[in-house]
């Protein structure tokens, strides 16, 4: 069975009209801690999720649940600051509307940022991983179901999900701050249970630098909708049976919390540079 259609025509018919008035220039999804990465010279929309039908308010600390379209250095900017999971257990439809929300408004570039846990020995809580692959551990994925005109053909292909330019201004925006990225795969898993030790050694050998919940679904639903895809990692702890204690989401917040700064002018070069 695949995702209900009408989920995203509601939201489509409750958003106010200056959301489709023109296309935005990038849109960004903020993952755990990331709330706050956002600089703005006007609000145009803000919207909480709780108010948007069907969809709801974000469940997970971290994620504050809001829609915001806002103007920035002249470009227009569609933000959907938190995420919904699917270990929530609410279905693709909210994982994906961010996604399919910026393909009814026109929207070619999409940044999707997380928190994540480090696998390859040589990162650190505070570092960040620019996604250049990634590894579905679960296979389950919101393309399942019939196809859907605008939805991508049966069988999409992923030879470069995480497009080389926008990769090309991550790496820019962190140069011109000086500081320490590499670029990685990211192992989804659906959690919402942290991974075990032995899961961790098999997604290392299987060539996983970071490990999350999320990101994923969204990334192969905008890959086969033809949206150019930008995936951004903050390695908040080292992933388990790494870590010298048992893991924690506090542990995640705290890292993010302290690399607030950082992460908003991440964000804002490459709203303007992309």
């Amino acid at each position: 069975m695949g995702m209900n259609v009408k989920f995203f025509d509601s939201i489509a018919e409750f958003l106010p009209d200056v959301c489709f008035e023109r296309p935005p220039d990038a849109a960004i999804v903020l993952g755990s801690g990331w709330a706050d990465a956002l600089k703005a010279d006007a609000t145009l929309v803000r919207i909480p999720y709780a108010d948007i039908p069907g969809l709801g308010a974000a469940t997970v600390a971290g994620h504050t649940g809001e829609f915001w379209l806002y103007e920035r250095a002249g470009r227009r900017i569609a933000a959907f600051c938190g995420r919904r999971h699917w270990y929530e257990g609410v279905g693709w439809e909210a994982v994906v509307f961010p996604v399919e929300t910026l393909r009814r408004m026109g929207g070619q570039k999409l940044l999707l940022t997380n928190a994540a846990g480090g696998i390859n020995p040589a990162l650190k809580p505070g570092d960040f991983v620019i996604l250049k692959d990634h590894i579905n551990t679960v296979g389950i994925n919101p393309m399942i179901g019939p196809v859907v005109d605008g939805w991508g053909p049966r069988f999409p292909d992923m030879t470069e999900v995480y497009t080389k330019h926008l990769r090309d201004v991550l790496h820019g925006a962190a140069n011109r701050r000086g500081l320490r990225v590499m670029e990685g795969i990211y192992a989804f898993t659906s959690g919402p249970v942290f991974e075990t030790p032995a899961e961790i050694r098999a997604y290392s050998h299987v060539g996983a630098d970071v490990v999350g919940m999320s990101t994923v679904p969204e990334s192969v639903f905008a890959h086969a909708c033809g949206i150019q895809v930008a995936g951004l990692s903050l390695v908040s702890n080292l992933a388990a049976g790494i870590s010298p204690r048992p893991l924690c989401h506090e542990e995640v917040l705290a890292a993010t919390n302290g690399a607030q700064a950082v992460m908003a002018g991440l964000v804002d070069d490459f709203i303007v540079s992309c």
